[in-house]
């Protein structure tokens, strides 16, 4: 057992092969009673020892993760091979997915054991609020309080780290998916500037709302419960209750909210011209981080996990495949220039791309690219290892990056992607890309050239790994004038 002193008292953590590991530790006071849908707020001190050994509890969902109604959900939980302030190794801080609306830190792909062992990091990840209580427009409370509160996590961890063997000025942060999303909307925001000097995107959604449309889901997810989206009307409902409401609304496709309609997607963060003032790609452009290095990329068939998901991998008709075109597709004739750049693309093809380009692909090579309009540095990559698990049928889809950046090849849901028992060449590929994030945490350089507008210079993450031009050229070219504004009701 080790003991380290934070601002709020003495936490207790675990000796854990060659780690300190300590979680569950609050760095914002619940957001129930009186702080329910407010910001985060400090959280309070205790006397004595308080022990920290178990994960905080997730905020309330659906699915294997149920939550509690405690408001327990914003804790931290730190990994470090040396818990003593002279060590001042860098930090890498985890930003978990789940589409704004699901996950929880404490799962087994997120533990932090490996990274933090192997590369001599402090590793931290934690807790925010998701779906309705984090990301629903609502009269009377701000907007965008999952991101708020990933700056209070983040202030935690400058505040604090240094009692852990970290560095508070080197810290970097890193997310996938909805989290890869959160690390954009840091680096646009101003509540979050000097609280991080390294951020990697990975898998980075396209899908930021403007007012309008937040306003419309919310009234659509409080007449759920026959209330209205106000902080009077719902303070008093169960957070389980809201949680379902909030998930019942966001899978349904709703012709008025367009494309994130027609994707499903109920929550995401909203540019509300104070906590998130401009969509990442505006602000990258305009040079709010220029002075943030950038590590940014997706993997190649980044649909096909969707597909497979909801029955239609190797299914698509030619009507299906020309309704997402239409609906995702850049500008009047997107649809067409689709068909002319990929002309030998079937159904299949077609509707795979243009999914996996307008939520993912593109929008991740765009931040690389406003990144360096504003005279910033971004390393691009492409993950096109084809996962092994579910009889190879998935190829290199959404997700498989996270097991081989933690290296927890055989634990939670995404390690099923692996499948089975890791064969060589995922165990090599995972030693890679563990060694090129944390060499990024430490030196702010992953170990490949960084990407600029001519050579868009890309590393390959394969069986055979490569430095190339950036290889989904023909879609970064249909995509070249699209802003990613944000997503409006029709």
């Amino acid at each position: 057992m080790t003991e380290v002193r934070v601002a709020t008292g003495v936490v207790r953590g675990r000796n854990e092969s060659g780690l300190t590991v300590f979680r569950g530790i609050p760095y914002a006071t619940p957001p129930v009673g009186a702080n329910r849908f407010a910001a985060p707020r400090p959280a309070a001190g205790w006397d004595g020892v308080r022990p920290a050994e178990a994960f905080g509890p997730p905020v309330p969902q659906s699915g294997e993760t149920p939550g509690t109604d405690t408001g327990d959900w914003l804790t931290v939980n730190v990994w470090s091979p040396a818990p003593d302030p002279a060590a001042k190794l860098p930090v890498l801080v985890w930003i978990h997915g789940g589409g704004y609306l699901i996950g929880t830190s404490g799962r087994p792909e997120y533990d932090g054991g490996r990274l933090a062992r192997d590369s001599t990091v402090v590793l931290v990840t934690f807790n925010y609020r998701l779906g309705a209580e984090g990301f629903a427009h609502l009269t009377g409370a701000p907007d965008n309080r999952g991101l708020l509160d990933q700056v209070a996590a983040l202030e935690w961890v400058r505040d604090n780290i240094a009692a852990f063997g970290g560095d508070p000025d080197r810290v970097t942060i890193f997310g996938e998916s909805a989290g890869g999303g959160s690390v954009a909307a840091l680096l646009a925001m101003p509540r979050a500037a000097g609280l991080f000097r390294a951020a990697a995107a990975q898998s980075v959604p396209g899908t930021f709302f403007s007012r309008e449309l937040a306003a419309d889901i919310a009234t659509v997810c409080a007449a759920e419960l026959s209330l209205r989206p106000t902080v009077a009307d719902l303070a008093e409902v169960d957070p389980a209750l809201l949680a379902m409401a909030g998930e019942e609304v966001a899978g349904r496709q709703v012709d008025r909210w367009g494309a994130a309609g027609y994707r499903t997607i109920g929550f995401a963060p909203i540019v509300d011209g104070d906590v998130l003032p401009q969509t990442p790609w505006q602000a990258l452009a305009a040079g709010a981080a220029r002075d943030v290095v950038l590590l940014t990329g997706h993997t190649r068939d980044e649909q096909r996990l969707f597909s497979a998901m909801t029955g239609l991998l190797g299914q698509v008709t030619a009507e299906q495949a020309a309704t997402a075109l239409d609906i995702l597709a850049p500008g009047p004739d997107g649809a067409r220039r689709y068909r002319e750049a990929y002309p030998d693309a079937g159904p299949d093809r077609l509707y795979e791309l243009v999914h996996s380009d307008w939520l993912f692909r593109m929008p991740s090579v765009h931040l690389a690219d406003a990144q360096v309009a504003a005279g910033g540095t971004a390393f691009l990559y492409e993950l096109t290892w084809p996962a092994p698990g579910m009889g190879g049928i998935l190829g290199a889809c959404h997700g498989l990056d996270v097991p081989l950046v933690f290296g927890n090849l055989t634990s939670g849901q995404p390690a099923l992607l692996i499948g089975g028992e890791p064969g060589d060449d995922a165990v090599a590929l995972s030693a890679r890309m563990r060694a090129a994030w944390t060499r990024f945490a430490t030196h702010g350089d992953p170990g490949w050239p960084a990407y600029d507008a001519d050579q868009r210079r890309t590393q390959i993450f394969d069986v055979e790994c490569a430095v190339t031009a950036y290889p989904e050229q023909a879609s970064h070219l249909l995509w070249r004038q699209h802003s990613f504004a944000p997503l409006t009701p029709r």
